[in-house]
């Protein structure tokens, strides 16, 4: 693997099956991070060149047992169109209509993962300005306080996907997190930099010691736009996704299967 460029692809089979080694990575990849939950929560991906049909992991299969050719294809109407297996409800109800409603949702994620769930059990779960990490989420989150239990209908989904609006991010109260972004790789390196915000954020909250925020003048310079870099060959979540995934070449190669 070259950690250098971005994947080229020789046509629309082989970018379906980057896109199939990419979602069972970041299955993987969230068991070492401790983002699952056991058999429960879910990762989907639009399928390329399929409007209609998304990557989804089987339901009752460990996420360390997600691999490449074991990814379901489901039906935005909730039908398994190809592979073996049971589409979970709640990631039917929840994720394609985000697929359809929020820009630039080709990947969404919905995960438990503990310290952004225990921060959306809070009463306030506002992602704070006290760490740069937070930084990374500024006008990226937005939340949702109406947790109506179980998602077992496509209007819940659509409900939230209402509530997220433009935003890549939505906190869900009482309930985890939904993170989308345009590929995998985008989409995961604002999972592991969320987590990594709340957990430093709840850490500095147990101090029960009076707590530093950053200043407007520094978050309005990072609102400035800025122009893409000319140093690097892919965005950083591309160097971050391709470095997680060679540690997976490492220990887990059995996930390109």
């Amino acid at each position: 693997m070259n950690v250098m460029t971005q994947p080229a692809f020789d046509g629309l089979d082989d970018e379906r099956r980057q896109a199939r080694v990419d979602m069972a990575a970041a299955h993987r990849i969230a068991v070492l991070h401790d983002f699952h939950e056991g058999v429960d929560n879910h990762f989907t991906l639009m399928k390329p060149g399929d409007a209609d049909r998304f990557y989804l992991n089987e339901f009752g299969l460990h996420w360390s047992e997600v691999t490449a050719s074991n990814l379901i294809e489901v039906s935005h109407a909730g039908e398994v169109v190809a592979g073996s297996g049971v589409a979970d409800l709640s990631a039917i109800c929840i994720h394609a209509p985000i697929h359809r409603i929020v820009p630039n949702a080709a990947c969404v994620l919905h995960t438990h993962m503990p310290y952004a769930t225990a921060l959306a059990q809070l009463a306030d779960m506002t992602i704070e300005m006290t760490g740069q990490a937070a930084l990374y989420f500024l006008d990226k989150v937005a939340y949702d306080n109406d947790y109506n239990g179980f998602a077992d209908d496509q209007a819940e989904g659509e409900r939230m996907a209402r509530v997220m609006g433009d935003k890549p991010i939505l906190m869900l109260a009482n309930h985890g997190v939904i993170v989308t972004g345009k590929n995998v790789a985008q989409a995961y390196h604002r999972l592991y930099f969320l987590e990594r915000a709340c957990r430093t954020q709840l850490f500095s909250m147990w101090t029960d010691k009076p707590r530093r925020f950053i200043s407007d003048a520094v978050i309005a310079r990072v609102r400035e736009p800025k122009p893409p870099s000319t140093r690097l060959k892919m965005s950083e979540a591309d160097y971050h996704f391709a470095a997680l995934k060679r540690i997976l070449d490492r220990t887990e190669p059995n996930y390109l299967d």
